[in-house]
Parts: C-alpha cells; sequence; structure tokens
C-alpha cells in the first residue's frame, strides 16, 4: 500500500479502480481542510513547472487556480475583470523589463 495524502483530480478514483489490483481510499474535505489542501496543491504544481518547464505543468497550476477561484466563489469573467484591471494600472510583463534599483534625490 502506498499512502499520498494529497488533493487529487476528480476523476483519480475511477482510474485508480480500472486496475484490478487497486482500490483507492479517498474522503470528501470540509471546507477549511480543502482550502489547505488546495493551497499546498497550488505550491506542488509551481514546484513541478519550475523544475521541468513543462506546459502540460503549467496547465495543472492553472486547474488549480480555477478549484481555488471557485473555492471563493469568483467566477473567470470576474477574475478576468480583476486581471485587466491590475494590468491596466500597472501593466503586464510582456516588455520583459527587470528594475535593478531606484535611486533617491541625492544618490
Amino acid at each position: 500500500m502506498k499512502e499520498y495524502n494529497k488533493l487529487i483530480r476528480d476523476k483519480i478514483p475511477e482510474i485508480i479502480s480500472k486496475d484490478n489490483n487497486k482500490k483507492a481510499i479517498i474522503r470528501v474535505l470540509n471546507d477549511v481542510d480543502y482550502k489547505k489542501e488546495l493551497d499546498k496543491k497550488l505550491q506542488e504544481e509551481m514546484k513541478e513547472y519550475l523544475e521541468d518547464d513543462n506546459v502540460e505543468e503549467l496547465a495543472d497550476l492553472v486547474e488549480v487556480i480555477y478549484a481555488i477561484l471557485d473555492n471563493k466563489n469568483i467566477s473567470l469573467e470576474e477574475f478576468e475583470k480583476i486581471r485587466k484591471k491590475k494590468v491596466g494600472k500597472r501593466g503586464a510583463f510582456k516588455e520583459k523589463l527587470f528594475l535593478e534599483k531606484v535611486l533617491e534625490d541625492g544618490e
């Protein structure tokens, strides 16, 4: 028996059960634990993306972000409005700018 103790995608138990020798032991999380596990999953997927630089890992990261938004009752449309408003105020990252330092008067 291998222990995982982590948040999984919805179809994973079904996928595991297709192997005749395996059975997934799962539980449904309460809202507090779900939030904690989403945050852990976000870190896990970010780490995997940074290690592999793989677009598939980036897709996993976005899926977790969508789950977090859903858990916060924020629609994708509302999220896009928030994102676009921030881009309008502060810009995006398209110009590849890197801030080295800020000089104060007299420096």
